[in-house]
């Protein structure tokens, strides 16, 4: 099996993909696609990828990007450790949990881009539009914790991983968090699986 990653390790998604390969112990080769030349255009890699995007998942024959696309491809073909919840309605609130990060809160990815993650912090203030974004952040993921368990859904998903980025987006560069959000922020972040992701030696920017 084989994982295209960006090239600096930043993408959020490649990351959730990676995860999940690590949680479920599928053995696979990593590799990177230089976004910032424009390799992920090039006619070999487009013809693979189909949408020309990272992540991209090669299995055998078989190639699909688009995360959520592939955690769900991986969960249904790999069973085994579980990377969605089993319950329809709690699986479906995963799903939508993953669609809302990655389509809403532009103003907050935008200033608070996974550069201050895992390169370094951002100094600018947070826009208007972004502490608009930020609070929405944290309404959201206090409703999702309201019962203050450790995960979203009883036990880990590949939800959690994604929520648990996008709030240390802010808890990493220093922002203010609700204390609860920044410590399931934290706890997520040292699962041995996406600290495997953390530990990636990145070229300097």
């Amino acid at each position: 099996m084989l994982l295209y990653a960006d090239s600096q390790y930043t993408s959020p998604y490649a990351m959730s993909v990676f995860v999940g390969l690590k949680e479920k112990n599928i053995p696979f080769e990593l590799r990177t696609v230089d976004l910032e030349n424009g390799a992920n255009h090039r006619l070999e890699y487009a013809t693979e990828s189909l949408t020309g995007r990272v992540p991209t998942l090669v299995d055998v024959n078989f190639s699909l990007s688009e995360s959520s696309a592939i955690t769900e491809y991986l969960d249904e073909a790999y069973p085994g450790v579980a990377l969605y919840p089993s319950d329809p309605a709690a699986k479906a609130r995963a799903r939508q949990v993953q669609a809302w990060i990655r389509s809403d809160l532009l103003p907050l990815r935008q200033e608070r881009s996974t550069i201050v993650v895992f390169y370094r912090p951002s100094h600018v203030p947070l826009s208007p539009a972004a502490e608009i974004a930020s609070r929405k952040l944290f309404r959201v993921s206090e409703a999702l914790l309201e019962h203050n368990g450790d995960h979203l859904f009883g036990s880990w998903s590949i939800a959690d991983v994604d929520l648990a980025l996008m709030l240390n987006r802010l808890v990493l560069n220093g922002d203010a968090v609700p204390e609860k959000l920044a410590d399931y922020a934290r706890r997520q972040w040292q699962r041995p699986s996406v600290q495997e992701w953390v530990s990636l030696k990145r070229p300097p920017l």
